[in-house]
C-alpha cells in the first residue's frame, strides 16, 4: 500500500513524482542498513532491530523511494492503549539533504500515527542537530524536556511533542 506516490521534493522537475512513500518490506533490509550507515555517525539501528520493525504490528517503518532507490525512512512506534506515538527515527540519504525530504517523511509519519488512532507524536533530537530542530519546530513541535547524556556519544537530546490533527504543538499530559 503506497501512502503517496507523488510527494514532491525540491530539486525535481515538475510533473515527475519525487518520492513514493510505502511501508518497508523485507527486501528493503539491505538498503535500510546502507541508509543507516550513510545518515548516522552513531546511534545506528542494528539489522536485527530493523528486521523486527518491518514485521512488527506496533511499529511502522516507512520508506521513501525515488524510483527504485531508497532515499529515506521514518520509524513510528506505538503502544497498545496509548494515543501517543513516538517517531524514533527519520533518516535521509546525504545526497537528498536539504531537499525537503525530511519534511515529506515527517508528514507521512504524522499521517501514519493518525491512521493508527494516535493524536500525539513525540520525538527526540540531538541538541546539535540544527536542521532537525528547525524541521520539527517549523512543523509545530514544541520542546518540553531536555535529556542529558541521551546519545551514545553523551550528547543531550531535546524532546518534542505535537498534537496531531489540530496544528497545536503543546504537549498534552
Amino acid at each position: 500500500m503506497d501512502l503517496s506516490v507523488d510527494r514532491r521534493v525540491s530539486g525535481h522537475p515538475a510533473g515527475r513524482p519525487a518520492v513514493a512513500i510505502r511501508p518497508a518490506r523485507s527486501e528493503d533490509l539491505d538498503a535500510l542498513m546502507a541508509l543507516e550507515a550513510a545518515a548516522f555517525a552513531s546511534d545506528r539501528a542494528e539489522r536485527r532491530a530493523i528486521r523486527h520493525a518491518i514485521g512488527s504490528p506496533s511499529i511502522s517503518l516507512l520508506v521513501a523511494l525515488d524510483g527504485a532507490v531508497l532515499v529515506g525512512a521514518a520509524t513510528i512506534e506505538r503502544r497498545r492503549g496509548s494515543r501517543r506515538a513516538r517517531l524514533s527515527s527519520i533518516a535521509v540519504a546525504p545526497s537528498r539533504a536539504g531537499t525537503g525530504l525530511g519534511r515529506v517523511l515527517l508528514e507521512a509519519a504524522e499521517s501514519e500515527a493518525l491512521a493508527h488512532g494516535c493524536d500525539r507524536l513525540r520525538l527526540e533530537v540531538r541538541e546539535d542537530n540544527g536542521a532537525g530542530i528547525r524541521l520539527y519546530e517549523r512543523a509545530g513541535y514544541r520542546r518540553f524536556e531536555t535529556i542529558a547524556d541521551y546519545y551514545e556519544d553523551g550528547t543531550t537530546a531535546w524532546r518534542y511533542e505535537k498534537q496531531l490533527g489540530t496544528g497545536e504543538g503543546a504537549p498534552a499530559r
